[in-house]
């Protein structure tokens, strides 16, 4: 059988001369320990990053007491913040590229720090979702700044590829660290305390920054396609809208014509992107195999992973009855799952293929999603969930840490920055989507339960807050019996079971896919590896 991979392109790291440490080195050339604490230093936002993603799952059911949002609102608080940052990765990486990767990080984390002020002391739902909203366009300068300027700091591929590690892995640990941080804050201070959090990350950060991190900016000055920045945004969000509407709602003429016209302009983007000349995103690196299934497992991985924090941090909380704090400790095993994992993919595969790795990750991690399908409402369903969520982490943090490597990897030097794009696009793309449309599903099926079970005698308003939501339920305990609550409860863990297995399913098959198209990438670091 023919080889068909294509051979690993080695990336170039040029700076401006002002940088404050020389980082145009031979692509052989070690880092020395200066790179190392600009590595640190990048660690900041990227963890303040993985942090905002999951902090709120917890904050949740207190601001929902204070703010009232209604289930959509709820939902849209959630994922407003990583829609935003999908929408906005690609602009804000080719904006870098003209302005300075330093400087866009620092003007973006100044604009982070002030949003998370604004999301912390909102008044009203619609205000918190604006909030978030900003905080994901803020967050979207962070990202690709980062991930560049480890291109820069560290030329040589066995170092890059442990850095990028590092990264992945301190993005993930801060994903994992969400729910626990949440809730020792929401047992000492308000819900607003989870956002105040990046405000002194973002003051170390603007300190170090200059004393530590290279200035980055290309040589060619082609003109940002404006156009092209808004049919990103305008086909991202109406078919993101559609998806959840259809979810929550079922077939309806509004929520169609939305996936529909997402579609339609996506398919204008994309025929845009082929005709320029400098595309905001080249759509030639779609055709490596490599990449694209890289992406493929990056994004349904963390749909898969979006949906199950997302369910089973409410679980915890509104069905086993632990504290925002109690329910944050019990998320610490999958955490140090993830971080093991994180650590450990990318020296393993040092002397085994990619591929492989991903492959045993993703299949343990699909007997996690078959775990959360066997929780029952009983006592024992606590350590039902922690189990089966701590594999559900095993194969994130393996993903995390590998599927960045390997999308950059893919990619020629030339065409690093859109890679880089692409992936961090895709991780951000893929919680929100698994928050937007695994919770409608689940909230879908909890409402098909509802509808079945509840009994005829109850007041209209009292079924009005029993179908909405469990947590809006448990938030009236005082109107409702305790058969009724136990009611809800159980219609929502058969929401979490159907689509725990419905995630496990498409894991494994992820897991599959992994192994038969990443079968040709060699040992990361090799010296003729191939993708």
């Amino acid at each position: 059988m023919a080889n068909q991979c294509e051979p690993t392109p080695l990336s170039d790291a040029t700076a401006l001369p002002n940088g404050p440490i020389p980082v145009t080195r031979r692509s052989d050339e070690p880092a020395g320990l200066i790179a190392w604490l600009g590595l640190a230093v990048l660690a900041l936002p990227t963890l303040l990053l993985g942090l905002d993603v999951t902090i709120l799952y917890l904050a949740l059911p207190a601001l929902s007491v204070e703010l009232q949002p209604s289930s959509s609102q709820a939902l849209w608080i959630m994922d407003a913040y990583g829609f935003m940052i999908a929408g906005f990765l690609i602009t804000m990486g080719t904006l870098g590229d003209r302005v300075g990767r330093r400087r866009l990080l620092m003007i973006g984390a100044v604009a982070f720090a002030a949003a998370s002020v604004l999301a912390a002391y909102s008044t009203s739902a619609e205000m918190l979702i604006a909030a978030r909203a900003a905080l994901g366009v803020a967050g979207a300068t962070l990202m690709p700044s980062t991930l560049a300027l480890i291109s820069n700091l560290f030329p040589n591929p066995r170092q890059r590829s442990l850095a990028i590690g590092v990264w992945a892995t301190m993005f993930a640990l801060g994903m994992a660290a969400g729910p626990v941080v949440g809730g020792w804050l929401l047992s000492h201070f308000w819900w607003g305390a989870a956002f105040l959090i990046a405000v002194p990350v973002v003051l170390v950060l603007l300190l170090a920054a200059p004393l530590l991190l290279p200035e980055y900016r290309a040589d060619h000055r082609e003109p940002m396609d404006l156009t092209s920045v808004l049919l990103s945004l305008a086909a991202i969000l109406p078919a993101i809208h559609g998806l959840k509407e259809l979810a929550r709602h079922g077939p309806a003429i509004e929520p169609v014509l939305s996936l529909v016209a997402g579609i339609l302009l996506a398919m204008l983007f994309v025929r845009r992107q082929k005709r320029l000349k400098v595309p905001l995103l080249d759509m030639g690196l779609f055709r490596r195999r490599t990449f694209s299934t890289a992406l493929i497992v990056l994004l349904f991985g963390l749909i898969a992973v979006g949906g199950a924090m997302l369910l089973v941090t409410q679980y915890l909380q509104l069905v086993v009855g632990l504290s925002p704090l109690a329910a944050g400790l019990w998320m610490g095993p999958p955490a140090l799952m993830m971080v093991a994992a994180g650590v450990t993919a990318p020296l393993i595969a040092r002397r085994l293929p990619p591929g492989q790795v991903v492959a045993g990750a993703l299949a343990f991690s699909s007997l996690g999603y078959l775990a959360l399908f066997l929780v029952g409402t009983a006592p024992s369903g606590l350590g039902v969930a922690i189990l089966g969520f701590s594999l559900v982490y095993l194969g994130l943090g393996t993903i995390a840490a590998l599927g960045t490597e390997l999308v950059i990897g893919a990619a020629p030097a030339d065409k690093a920055g859109s890679a880089s794009a692409m992936s961090e696009m895709v991780q951000e793309l893929g919680v929100a989507l698994g928050v937007a449309l695994l919770g409608s599903l689940s909230t879908l099926i909890y409402r098909l339960q509802i509808d079945a079970l509840l009994p005829g005698e109850l007041s209209a308003d009292n079924t009005a807050i029993v179908e909405d939501s469990l947590w809006a339920t448990v938030s009236a305990l005082d109107q409702l019996s305790p058969e009724i609550v136990a009611t809800a409860q159980q219609a929502f863990t058969t929401g979490l079971n159907i689509t725990a297995a419905a995630s496990g399913i498409a894991i494994l098959g992820l897991a599959i896919l992994s192994a038969v198209h990443l079968r040709c990438v060699q040992p990361l670091g090799g010296d003729d590896g191939e993708h």
